[in-house]
């Protein structure tokens, strides 16, 4: 009877475990929680001093430039293929154009500066090369490649017109100094474009140079710098910005790093299918300098007006910067529809620069931040095309604050129309978010988007409302036929294998 008994708890035991197991087992998924991120950082090369290695003495940059490619053979000519060189994609294809179509600093506009030809001399400062001050720069030419502005770690390195080092920059010194690229290389340029600091992408500025981990836990607590993210291989740097390119080729994410899926909540987890990162990791910008996000080109020239950098300049207009800047959000799936030199436009409407492509429709896009930066920039009046003026030099705006000559040098210099009537329109630009990362406890809680006054627009986004009380039907439908056209490839694969 004892017996009997002893068998009827084990009994129960095993039952009870084998139930237990099986709500563990389907509750939670631990393939889906593990995380290796620092599996996908590359271990940084070992500094070189080059003090012996750079004994100069050195009167030009290109002087440094042969002594560098003494030892880097390669080094000139891998450079020249890339776009920090070019400033341009190579030719591709975009949606809705006739042929291949190459795009990049160089023959773009955009609703800062807006545009590089015909401005050459002064933009080409944050060249990484010597001597460009027109159209007839030789991109062949590897003896002009300055290897010391992503290199050179001694801080007193600057360049000035036509990318040349200024008067005064004691060459011996920074070219003894050069090691792996760090934040201040990079940054130098990225960090101030549009004009200044913190002028254009505003999740890049001076303060990421020496930052808290609360600001980036990336560069603050684990001391990341660029090229630990932007892995480079040949002098190509990875990463893509829809300002520039049109394509979305080599490309970086976090999930390079980090598991899609490695949330503890599968709340959490079931969002990221719709949802990147960033929105929940990035909950603001600009936030230790204020960023611009208004420029009207058309209040400029009021001399009597007084001068602020931060809200007037007689040359550039006026403008609005903003702090701790909270971004807006759209479907995003890698792809920008580009405005293009010559593009007709409706001065009724807002005119985008380089919409982001991605609806709740479509499987491939997710929720990304943007800031958005909005502006009124000249435009053909007769034409309905944006306009590119000069702006620096002889005949340019801030040297002579004449509009209608400087559109006309500014269109000679773009190959483009000018009907000789002008007025001013309105324009976007995105800039996707994707850095000041904050540390995981100041990531966005639910209620920060499902809530009434929340950040979300969700009809806007194309849900009928919140999608906590009004469901996801339309977004799961999009998902639900990824998966089907996956399995019916994966079928045909098979059967072809």
């Amino acid at each position: 009877m004892k017996l009997n008994e002893n068998r009827w708890v084990y009994g129960l035991l095993a039952i009870v475990l084998t139930f237990a197991t099986s709500i563990w087992f389907f509750a939670s998924d631990s393939t889906t929680k593990v995380d290796h991120p620092w599996d996908g950082v590359p271990v940084r090369a070992a500094h070189v001093d080059h003090k012996e290695l750079m004994p100069g003495p050195y009167a030009t940059g290109q002087e440094v430039t042969a002594a560098c490619l003494e030892c880097h053979e390669d080094a000139a000519d891998q450079v020249i293929h890339t776009a920090h060189w070019k400033w341009e994609s190579e030719p591709v294809e975009m949606e809705g154009r006739e042929g291949l179509i190459s795009t990049g600093k160089k023959n773009l506009i955009n609703n800062f500066c807006i545009g590089v030809q015909g401005n050459w001399e002064s933009c080409t400062a944050c060249h990484v090369g010597y001597g460009w001050e027109d159209e007839h720069f030789d991109f062949a030419d590897t003896s002009n490649v300055d290897c010391l502005v992503c290199h050179q770690q001694s801080g007193t390195y600057k360049k000035g017109l036509k990318g040349l080092p200024v008067e005064g920059v004691n060459l011996l010194e920074v070219a003894q100094s050069v090691g792996v690229p760090n934040r201040e290389n990079c940054g130098g340029c990225h960090f101030r474009g549009g004009g200044g600091n913190a002028v254009k992408h505003g999740d890049l500025d001076e303060s990421l140079f020496f930052p808290s981990e609360k600001l980036d836990v990336h560069m603050g607590r684990h001391d990341f710098i660029c090229v630990d993210c932007h892995i480079t291989k040949d002098h190509q740097v990875s990463g893509r910005s829809i300002t520039v390119s049109v394509d979305d080729k080599n490309q970086i994410a976090c999930v390079d790093c980090h598991n899609n899926k490695l949330h503890s909540d599968d709340r959490i987890n079931s969002h990221t299918d719709s949802i990147a990162c960033q929105p929940c990791h990035i909950p603001a910008v600009a936030r230790k300098q204020a960023t611009k996000t208004h420029w009207d080109w058309s209040q400029a020239g009021d001399f009597l007006r007084e001068e602020d950098k931060h809200e007037y300049l007689k040359i550039k207009g006026s403008f609005i910067y903003e702090k701790n800047l909270k971004p807006e959000y759209r479907w995003f799936n890698g792809l920008a529809d580009r405005y293009l030199l010559g593009d007709k436009l409706d001065p009724n409407v807002v005119t985008p620069m380089d919409l982001p492509k991605g609806s709740i429709r479509d499987p491939k896009a997710k929720i990304w931040p943007f800031k958005i930066h909005r502006a009124k920039q000249p435009y053909d009046t007769k034409l309905n095309h944006l306009l590119q003026p000069k702006t620096v030099g002889k005949g340019g705006y801030w040297t002579e604050f004449d509009w209608p000559k400087a559109l006309r040098l500014g269109a000679e210099a773009a190959k483009l129309e000018y009907s000789g009537e002008y007025g001013f329109t309105k324009t976007e630009m995105y800039w996707p978010l994707t850095h000041m990362v904050a540390p995981k406890e100041s990531a966005l809680q639910c209620k920060e988007c499902h809530n009434p006054e929340g950040r979300m627009d969700w009809e806007a986004l194309g849900y009928p409302g919140d999608p906590v009380k009004w469901g996801k039907a339309e977004r799961d439908q999009a998902l639900t036929s990824q998966l089907v056209t996956k399995s019916t490839e994966q079928v045909s694969n098979d059967n072809e294998n």
